[in-house]
């Protein structure tokens, strides 16, 4: 045997995040060594990630392993890995939304979901969250088209716009979308709202750490004083969303929000949770716009929302805006989000087999299809 492993997989653009998609049936059952051969592909841990994969950033070193549901009301399962660039971390608490958009396409593409018609939809099973998720792929002549007039700030150029919709995304980690009961907590003399509607986030204003959400991501990740006083309060947060200590977590992602400065609803700078965000996760857009509905939260206190049921809410962010579709009922005084909908893009970049080194390999670890060369 040689020294490297050969392990099918392809390297996608999932909206504005990017990774390596594989088959479950590719990769070992056991947590360990999966993980194991999931740092080893990627690189880390390593600031440059420069023996493997990872483009030494949060958003290029992410990890979806896909496989058919047998589970009622989906097509797929999509377990979502964050492999941590500087420590030797692969967490599975947290959802992709990003990541999720390339799912459709790679089960259509690796037969797991037949094509059905112009458009097919599939019915995704997010392993981390317990959610399901509806994908909308074209498939004209019965393949994936990926070529499109559809633009998301982020990425450049235009692509083929894949319809996301989500349902019953409420306290997908903490058990409730406001775990604590309230829309207002007070954390080391701050006010945030702690919510999870798709991603555990606390939202807070920025004013209220003496700045304006409307600085750079690269003013955001230089702010040494801003990033302490963020995780200071960060790990306080954990317990108080039923997260237990999240010093090794990626969860929760810290939101400073703002007044809109450029036509959209809410402005916000995104923690991830170390580190500023260029953009806003899928998810995390997903539950400060909830947050930003909710009258009496602190995103409903610099937001403007629009009127009706349906609000579309433009989340402003470092490289433009990214726009949640909410269908809202209740009342005006309770009002409760029904549906999230949003859009995305996805491409293949390449596909193959991703090397490792045979040491990331236990001598029991076992998988189907497995070569070396």
């Amino acid at each position: 045997m040689s020294m490297q492993a050969r392990i099918p997989a392809t390297m996608m653009r999932g909206g504005t995040s990017k990774g390596l998609y594989f088959r479950a049936e590719d990769l070992p059952d056991e947590v360990a060594a999966r993980d194991r051969i999931l740092l080893a592909a990627m690189g880390s841990p390593d600031i440059r990630q420069i023996d493997g994969v990872g483009g030494a950033d949060p958003l290029t070193s992410k990890v979806a392993i896909v496989s058919p549901s047998t589970r009622e009301g989906a097509d797929v399962d999509y377990l979502f890995c964050q492999v941590v660039v500087n420590e030797a971390v692969v967490d599975t608490k947290p959802n992709c939304g990003n990541m999720l958009a390339g799912v459709g396409p790679f089960a259509i593409e690796k037969g797991m979901v037949k094509a059905t018609g112009s458009e097919t939809t599939v019915r995704i099973f997010m392993v981390n969250s317990g959610m399901i998720a509806a994908a909308t792929v074209r498939t004209p002549d019965g393949r994936v088209d990926y070529d499109g007039d559809v633009h998301i700030d982020g990425v450049p150029g235009e692509a083929a716009g894949i319809p996301i919709a989500f349902l019953d995304t409420e306290g997908s980690a903490c058990g409730a979308l406001l775990p604590t009961g309230r829309l207002v907590d007070t954390i080391d003399g701050i006010d945030v709202t702690l919510i999870d509607n798709g991603m555990p986030v606390v939202v807070l204003e920025a004013a209220a750490l003496g700045r304006t959400a409307y600085e750079t991501r690269e003013q955001m990740n230089a702010d040494a004083e801003l990033k302490k006083r963020l995780e200071s309060i960060r790990l306080l947060a954990g317990p108080m969303m039923n997260l237990g200590d999240v010093a090794n977590q990626v969860v929760p992602k810290m939101s400073l929000v703002a007044p809109p400065r450029a036509g959209g609803a809410v402005c916000t700078r995104t923690f991830i949770p170390h580190v500023c965000h260029s953009t806003i996760g899928v998810l995390g857009a997903v539950t400060v716009a909830t947050a930003c509905v909710l009258p009496g939260s602190v995103g409903a206190r610099v937001a403007k929302v629009p009127d009706g049921a349906r609000k579309r809410v433009s989340v402003e962010h470092p490289t433009g805006e990214f726009s949640v579709d909410l269908d809202v009922g209740g009342t005006a005084e309770s009002p409760k989000v029904e549906r999230a909908a949003l859009l995305r893009t996805a491409r293949p970049l390449f596909e193959g087999a991703i090397l490792v080194p045979a040491r990331a390999w236990n001598a029991d670890t076992q998988r189907r299809d497995t070569h070396h060369g």
